[in-house]
């Protein structure tokens, strides 16, 4: 992959006004939520020995996520061996008077307990992941079915070995298919192909009585937008039909620097409303605010940190275009026609 940087550096005092507004959560200490005894006797079940566990190790490891606002404690861990390990469980839920709180975890990357389950149990879909099976990939249909335990890092990887790529992406590869889906799953491709939640063809969901739906835009098309998005609460993912295309053969990676908020906009704007121009577009902030290597440094040639450093010393906010333009052997002079274009015609020096 190639890789490059360019800088923006002129704007007056006065232009200097931080235009965006942050929102910070004000709950500064975590939310911490005690359990209770379980109103329900299902520990001593055979269906689910070796499987459910109210070890406090298991318990605590799930009470927080990634966003380490809340504290909540689930009665107990599920660790599923097959797709049957939580329909009985959640079975058993809807028929318990009352029902008790059930929730899907996959890599904890929630930011407000969204994955927890209070007094109740969280299942941890890592636990049926097995790297020997849970993909097919369809290298004439161009999609692959996809057990939603799986990361997509591993995704990726397994498609690749037949030179295919999921069509959209996140820009963290390390969470699971499963738990993006049910959330929308966004990146700077999303401008281009639509969010990962638009590019799936199918996908077997469990509902709320423990029942394995198939569902598409063309059956139980009802459930099927639902699930998408549906942050867990309309069922339980369990498999997706992912679209993918030709893994592209090379990539032109370049970030504009900008010190002006308006230009920083106008530029990204434009940038994402060309017909067939780039495959990725993406904005973000640089702030001196703790070490000087807090953006992510590696991100960066390392000749460019001395003046990025020097930068945000003098702007405290320096924002960043990501660009991405695919290409290969044949478009290798076209792709560097795109890069003059861009830095002639964009306000990046």
């Amino acid at each position: 992959m190639d890789c490059g940087i360019v800088f923006q550096n002129h704007l007056t005092n006065e232009r200097r006004v931080i235009t965006i507004l942050v929102i910070i959560t004000p709950l500064l200490t975590p939310i911490t939520t005690n359990t209770s005894p379980p109103p329900w006797d299902i520990l001593s079940s055979d269906n689910f020995a070796g499987k459910l566990t109210t070890a406090s190790s298991s318990v605590e490891s799930t009470a927080t996520d990634f966003g380490h606002i809340t504290k909540i404690l689930p009665s107990a861990v599920l660790n599923p061996s097959s797709i049957q390990d939580i329909t009985e469980l959640i079975k058993l839920s809807f028929d318990s008077q009352p029902s008790f709180p059930l929730a899907a975890r996959g890599h904890g990357h929630s930011h407000r307990g969204q994955a927890a389950a209070k007094d109740g149990v969280v299942i941890n879909m890592r636990s049926m992941v097995n790297l020997d099976r849970g993909i097919k990939v369809s290298r004439t249909g161009l999609y692959a079915d996809v057990d939603s335990a799986w990361l997509w890092i591993e995704v990726l990887n397994k498609t690749l070995e037949l030179g295919l790529t999921p069509v959209s992406w996140t820009d963290y590869l390390y969470l699971t298919v499963g738990g993006t889906l049910s959330n929308g799953g966004i990146s700077g491709q999303t401008f281009r192909y639509g969010p990962q939640i638009s590019n799936v063809l199918e996908m077997d969901v469990i509902t709320g009585k423990g029942e394995i739906a198939t569902c598409s835009k063309h059956m139980n098309a009802d459930l099927f937008y639902a699930a998408l998005g549906g942050l867990g609460q309309f069922g339980i993912i369990t498999r997706a039909r992912i679209k993918l295309e030709l893994a592209p053969k090379r990539a032109k990676w370049l970030r504009f620097l900008y010190t002006d908020f308006s230009e920083f906009t106008r530029d990204q704007e434009r940038l994402i409303s060309e017909t067939n121009g780039l495959n990725f577009v993406e904005g973000s902030v640089l702030l001196d605010h703790g070490p000087p290597d807090n953006w992510r440094s590696t991100y960066y040639p390392p000749t460019d940190h001395l003046r990025i450093v020097s930068m945000v010393k003098e702007h405290r906010v320096i924002y960043c275009l990501e660009v991405v333009k695919y290409y290969d052997e044949t478009s290798q002079h076209s792709v560097n026609q795109v890069r003059t274009q861009y830095t002639q015609l964009y306000k990046y020096y």
